[in-house]
């Protein structure tokens, strides 16, 4: 399988993770604890390396139609952002993103997903793509309405997190929409 590089600007491109990527994904997680913990339940459990290795193994074997990608900025990783719970035969699928804190406030996250998204519709030839939020993850939700997905509605209880269930808004953007 071909590693894909998908570059944004002179500061910024997307690298398909490989096992090469485990560590950094796991210093990231172990120096942002505080940061992701409150809306990431796998932060609480990425205890070592070993558990970013188990995780880029999965998505590489146990989920190859899923596309993952470190975001670098600065030639520095500062976050992941990919697809989750794809379905190929309906053309669809769900987004999700973090970044480290460091890193928030300039665009990254934005910028990032847009140009995933427009490989998603453009090579992947997805017809759907939806991302999940926490209601009281207001930033997040920006993401997503920035980059002009439409709400559809709550999924009650959707997500256990580490304070408890929440509520979910449901967002979708579809290929004849466009990408803004």
């Amino acid at each position: 399988m071909e590693n894909i590089r998908l570059d944004i600007n002179e500061l910024l491109f997307l690298q398909q993770i490989d096992h090469s990527t485990a560590p950094l994904i796991f210093r990231a997680i172990d120096t942002n604890r505080e940061h992701l913990h409150r809306w990431l339940p796998f932060v609480d459990v990425t205890l070592s390396e070993k558990d970013s290795h188990l995780y880029v193994e999965s998505v590489l074997n146990a989920h190859p139609q899923e596309y993952v990608f470190g975001i670098f900025y600065q030639q520095r990783f500062v976050g992941l952002v990919g697809t989750v719970k794809s379905d190929i035969a309906n053309q669809k699928t769900e987004i999700g993103y973090w970044l480290v804190e460091s890193a928030q406030g300039k665009g990254i996250i934005h910028e990032s997903a847009q140009r995933l998204i427009r490989f998603l519709f453009e090579d992947v030839h997805f017809n759907r793509i939806q991302i999940k939020v926490a209601v009281e993850n207001f930033k997040s939700q920006r993401v997503a309405e920035r980059l002009h997905f439409q709400i559809e509605g709550i999924e009650r209880s959707g997500e256990l997190l580490s304070e408890g269930y929440t509520d979910l808004y449901v967002f979708s953007l579809l290929k004849k929409e466009g990408i803004q």
